[in-house]
């Protein structure tokens, strides 16, 4: 057990205590606000301003409007594919397999560059073809901004969530289905009255690791900016508003009481989240 608690205590303890130790102070400018700044102890002060911070809680609620619309779109394609695959020969499903999961394996700074140039107004082929035909392509502004994200996550993560969803209809023993197509059972009717409730687990799992990947969104957001900065502010989800307080603005223990904030809160809707699903499906 020892290498182990040694890497839990160095790359996870560690960090969150000095994350908490910083989040008990602020910086202080001496004189009239000229004079050099030096760090004191605050207490709970930064918790509680982050509690009245309307920029902090506006992006974590356009983060969660958002992820509750874009999960449920990727999850649904991925059960979708899911369901066709496993009634594909094993061959074939293999490598259809492989050929989804590609998107996930690509590390998410590559897969946010190569949709950056799809959607670079100035760049991108679609939009060449679009002016060809007469009619103008924009991904962002308004509504287009969150089509175009949800777009590029849901390309990243059909594949992954494909791959779980599909390992769990393949342990599913295949009695049932042919009891049920001696019963005179269509392929979807076996897949909506079969299928489906005897992988509500994953899907509950799935659907849990989505909504932590959207509270902790910003990769894809903080590349897409630099195309519409426009459309994507500084603060438009959380984890944008902690690296541009602790990075741009310097402010290195509003960012860390931010950042255990965010935590805490992704593991309370995570927790409610699996409970609720649970005794939903149950």
């Amino acid at each position: 057990m020892l290498p182990f608690l040694a890497g839990f205590l160095l790359t996870y303890v560690v960090p969150i205590g000095y994350a908490f130790s910083q989040s008990l102070h602020e910086k202080k400018s001496s004189g009239i606000g000229f004079g050099p700044t030096r760090v004191v102890y605050a207490g709970f002060a930064n918790f509680s301003a982050i509690l009245s911070d309307g920029t902090f809680w506006t992006g974590m609620l356009r983060t969660l409007l958002f992820g509750a619309a874009q999960i449920a779109v990727m999850l649904g394609i991925s059960l979708l594919l899911a369901l066709l695959l496993d009634g594909v020969a094993a061959r074939a499903v293999r490598f259809f397999r492989a050929g989804l999961l590609i998107p996930y394996v690509i590390p998410g700074v590559v897969s946010t560059l190569i949709w950056l140039f799809l959607y670079s107004p100035t760049a991108s082929p679609i939009v060449d073809i679009g002016d060809k035909v007469g009619t103008t392509v924009t991904f962002f502004g308004g509504l287009n901004t969150y089509l175009s994200l949800g777009n590029l996550l849901t390309w990243q993560g059909i594949g992954f969530n494909m791959i779980l969803i599909s390992a769990s209809l393949q342990a599913l023993p295949r009695e049932l289905y042919e009891a049920a197509r001696l019963d005179g059972a269509k392929e979807w009717r076996i897949a909506w009255s079969i299928k489906v409730p005897n992988i509500t687990g994953i899907l509950v799992l799935t659907g849990m690791f989505s909504l932590i990947g959207r509270l902790q969104l910003f990769t894809e957001p903080l590349f897409l900016r630099y195309v519409a900065p426009e459309s994507i502010s500084t603060d438009f989800t959380p984890m944008l508003e902690i690296f541009d307080r602790a990075f741009k603005t310097g402010d290195y223990q509003y960012a860390a009481a931010e950042s255990l904030v965010l935590a805490a809160v992704t593991g309370i809707l995570a927790f409610v989240f699996y409970r609720v699903t649970n005794r939903k499906m149950s």
